[in-house]
């Protein structure tokens, strides 16, 4: 677990969209006003909606980029267990950071996000984990400095609180300049109607392809989530469980299952 007011010493950050990324790039920067000693162990190319997926049937290739940088041809959760099992396994980190993702990582899709699988492989191995993410607009354009403002202060604060084993952190902040954050938000998860437009094509040989297009129905639960808090402009901090069991289904099955 992340005992409640100890700093860490040995960071690891991870990422979904690549090791070219610029939400690595700040992330890295963060992590270093955090801890002297920070290893980055990315995707070579983006793993966005990889999920918490791991490569079996094909070799990992990794090529270093400088003492304590790396890039893995592999996804997040590659990137983690292999640097917590190869790469430092003689030290391993004491705190995964993941992300900083771009685009919000909230509601049901933090399913299929890469940076919350990077996080979530971490807190399987026992490591405290946060996911950070920026959210952006539909012409994608990043506010990092909203995230590279209040990053340091929001993990430093999670670090005081500390948390279970069982529970990694997801926080999202909002599409927004520095001055026009509200304050920050502990809420649950949100969730959506779900729905993706499936675009059908033509490739220059006139055979048939399909692409995943963007969501076709972001209409939002009501409720107080981490979309409202986005909504707001406030940053969202969400505790997510990696034990996926439902209790009360649990108790209704055992009256059928005695």
């Amino acid at each position: 677990m992340a005992e409640a007011g100890v700093l860490p010493t040995r960071i690891l950050v991870v990422n979904d969209d690549g090791i070219n990324a610029p939400g690595l790039k700040v992330l890295e920067r963060i992590a270093r006003t955090l801890a002297d000693d920070v290893w980055v162990v990315a995707p070579e190319t983006e793993q966005s909606g990889a999920g918490h997926s791991l490569t079996l049937t094909q070799p990992l290739r990794l090529r270093k980029l400088s003492r304590r940088r790396f890039a893995l041809t592999g996804s997040p959760t590659d990137c983690v267990l292999f640097a917590v099992s190869q790469l430092m396994k003689d030290s391993p980190p004491d705190l995964v950071l993941s992300g900083i993702n771009r685009g919000a990582n909230v509601g049901d899709d933090v399913t299929y996000s890469g940076t919350i699988a990077g996080a979530m492989e971490a807190t399987i191995l026992n490591i405290p984990a946060i996911a950070l993410s920026q959210e952006t607009n539909d012409e994608k354009i990043a506010h990092w400095p909203t995230t590279e403002a209040f990053a340091p202060g929001i993990i430093r604060q999670l670090l005081e609180a500390g948390w279970s084993s069982e529970v990694l952190m997801n926080v999202n902040f909002p599409d927004c300049n520095p001055e026009d954050v509200a304050g920050v938000s502990v809420v649950a998860q949100g969730h959506r109607k779900a729905g993706y437009d499936i675009r059908e094509m033509m490739d220059p040989r006139q055979i048939t392809y399909y692409w995943i297009g963007p969501a076709v129905n972001r209409e939002v639960r009501a409720g107080n989530t981490d979309y409202q808090a986005l909504e707001r402009n406030e940053i969202s901090i969400t505790p997510l469980h990696m034990n996926l069991t439902h209790q009360g289904a649990l108790r209704g099955l055992k009256k059928f299952f005695p």
